[in-house]
């Protein structure tokens, strides 16, 4: 599989991983993928959505994706959700669901706020979600090395659906790139730099 970098990112590495995240995905049965789009998980998405084996279905919030995995896991479908780390925020309390259910769910996140960041709004969140997940109980696996996303992907795959535990696959930034970002003259952005309100 091959792709044409995106001119608004750096550092972007070959998304070949996508490939084999999906055949992680589907060896494993799983039947339904929903997600956020979100540019760092494009290419497996696509993957995703080309299968006929999986129904792809797009989330207004993150959060929806949690709840619709533990509706998914009570009729017996397999499912992952996928969303960047700036949506783990949103999901903290539809992951209480999985917790008191005991819901086998399988979540992989695009990081932010990392290696190369430029977009400050990021960093809140980035710096502490694989901490806020565990937290959630989820079993956090991280990989910043391109070439082991898919044997990261099959190791949580393999605790989710073999073993009933709740795992993320939290891909980070030096991995997959870091996005461009530059603030716009007049924008919010100038303006709490120069200490007023966004």
């Amino acid at each position: 599989m091959s792709a044409t970098p995106s001119p608004n990112r750096v550092a972007v590495t070959d998304p070949a991983w996508a490939g084999e995240v999906h055949a992680v995905l589907r060896r494993h049965g799983v039947a339904q993928v929903s997600y956020v789009p979100d540019a760092g998980l494009g290419a497996l998405i696509g993957c995703c959505g080309a299968d006929p084996a999986m129904t792809l279905v797009p989330l207004s919030t993150e959060e929806e994706g949690v709840a619709l995995a533990a509706g998914a896991w009570l009729g017996g479908q397999r499912s992952a959700v996928l969303m960047q780390s700036s949506g783990v925020g949103n999901c903290v309390n539809m992951l209480s669901l999985w917790r008191s259910c005991g819901v086998a769910g399988l979540l992989v996140v695009t990081m932010r706020g990392q290696f190369g960041e430029a977009n400050p709004w990021q960093l809140p969140m980035g710096q502490i979600t694989p901490e806020v997940l565990r937290l959630c109980g989820l079993v956090t696996f991280e990989v910043d090395d391109a070439a082991r996303i898919a044997e990261t992907a099959e190791a949580a795959a393999t605790m989710v659906f073999k073993g009933g535990t709740a795992c993320a696959v939290i891909i980070g930034q030096r991995a997959i790139g870091a996005k461009a970002f530059a603030p716009t003259a007049g924008s919010a952005m100038n303006g709490v730099a120069a200490g007023g309100q966004p």
